[in-house]
């Protein structure tokens, strides 16, 4: 490394937030960004490990001490040569991801204070569009054609491989417009859909050829294909049956995302159709990233209040001894979107929803005892009887994706993504877009 002992002298410097005040107003990205000295200064930081478990932990596996060396060194094209040699798509993962590299880094582990990596990728990659490095290639073709089914971050990555290799691509979607998750599900306060046309017009320009707006059949597949890559990814949510469920005003989070986003892109609704927090007391009931994206959205659209419920119970801040690393440290994340006002509530179940009128007007839920195993196993959950009702004129269920039960078809057919392994992280379904695509070449040859 360039300077072995910066992680000595230089402190971690994020670049944090917009003004809360100011970022509720609109759906624009929330997170800043540093000058390139500030950014290169983080960059320094990166030490000489003798093994980089920043790299290890990463499912594309970005060789991390490359390009930190290379910006530290103010080589911007180098870095990003780097950093797309393993990731096709860092401008995505640079916003989204949620770093296991830097629960990995040996930073964290001495003084809890890592290296700005996800940040750090994202700056490099924006200086590659904005310098001009990243422009359409020219690619041979080998004459062979392959259907990639879905448009999200397994298909795109699928599909930008394969094209690479010389195959003619076709990637088919339901939606209007690529991107799947990316565009649908994950709000533009953490991923502004710019970023996303950004690069489809580079994949377009490359030879991908976008096929839109069309629903495919698994037993009816598009003909004239070499083979196929389904990244049809895990769309069913997890519902919540109890008493209650079929009242006006309680939807799934995506129902509530997916059309805010179709919004900011020019789609209007009917009275009927449209789902908005305006004036309402809104609960969100599930404690991970997506009931996160939804308190936001919630906040933004004007909700009079926002009340977040997990069944788990509440970690603790900082550091778990129940999860040492190499496990997922199990902290408490306090996001962008919680830092914008709502309460939240641990170690609660929802018992049944209360209406009038057809319409939901509160959840009466109840506190939750979570008891170990004595064998280290799974911990059972124990009702304590302690019940009291949340008021609520709006419910969002955001519990998570159910695995898909794909059909077996023989031959000439893969699976990536959540489609293949059930609801995981972008940068996952990402590096398995990436397998799949080796395993079809692979195939093909």
């Amino acid at each position: 490394m360039g300077n072995p002992t910066a992680f000595l002298t230089i402190p971690r410097k994020e670049a944090g937030y917009r003004p809360v005040i100011e970022r509720i107003t609109d759906f624009s990205q929330v997170e800043q960004t540093l000058n390139s000295h500030d950014r290169r200064e983080q960059a320094s930081r990166c030490m000489d490990c003798s093994v980089p478990f920043c790299h290890w932990a990463c499912p594309v596996g970005n060789k991390q001490p490359e390009w930190q060396d290379a910006l530290y060194k103010g080589k911007w094209r180098l870095a990003y040569t780097l950093l797309s040699e393993t990731c096709d798509f860092p401008e995505f993962t640079g916003r989204i991801c949620p770093a296991l590299c830097e629960k990995s880094c040996i930073l964290k582990h001495s003084c809890d204070d890592p290296v700005t990596i996800r940040e750090n990728e994202a700056a490099i990659v924006e200086t590659a569009f904005n310098e001009g490095y990243i422009v359409p290639q020219k690619i041979k073709r080998n004459g062979k054609k392959v259907a990639v089914i879905g448009s999200g971050p397994a298909g795109l990555v699928a599909a930008n491989r394969l094209n690479h290799m010389g195959y003619n691509v076709s990637l088919f979607d339901g939606h209007a417009m690529p991107g799947g998750l990316l565009r649908y599900g994950i709000p533009n306060f953490k991923l502004d859909k710019m970023v996303i046309d950004r690069r489809m017009k580079i994949l377009e320009a490359e030879g991908i050829k976008f096929e839109m707006n069309k629903e495919i059949n698994f037993s009816k597949l598009p003909a004239g294909y070499d083979a196929y890559c389904i990244c049809t990814g895990a769309p069913q949510a997890r519902d919540l049956s109890i008493p209650g469920r079929d009242l006006n005003g309680i939807y799934f989070a995506l129902e509530l995302l997916s059309q805010q986003n179709e919004i900011l892109e020019g789609k209007s609704f009917s009275k009927e159709e449209l789902i908005n927090a305006k004036g309402k007391r809104v609960l969100v009931i599930g404690g991970g990233d997506t009931g996160s994206d939804c308190i936001g959205t919630c906040i933004r659209q004007g909700a009079k209040e926002v009340t977040q419920i997990e069944i788990m119970p509440k970690p603790p801040v900082g550091n778990n001894p129940t999860t040492p690393w190499p496990m997922w440290p199990q902290t408490l994340k306090t996001t962008s979107s919680h830092e914008e006002g709502c309460k939240r509530y641990w170690s609660l179940t929802s018992n049944h929803f209360i209406g009038k009128d057809g319409k939901v007007t509160g959840v009466e839920i109840e506190e939750v005892e979570w008891i170990p195993a004595e064998d280290g196993g799974r911990p059972s959950m124990k009702m304590t009887g302690k019940k009291d009702i949340i008021a609520a004129d709006m419910v969002l269920l955001a519990m998570g994706f159910l695995k898909p039960q794909q059909p077996k078809i023989a031959g000439k057919v893969f699976f990536a993504g959540d489609a293949a392994s059930g609801a995981s992280l972008v940068v996952r379904a990402m590096a398995s877009g990436r397998e799949v695509a080796t395993e079809i070449d692979t195939f093909l040859k």
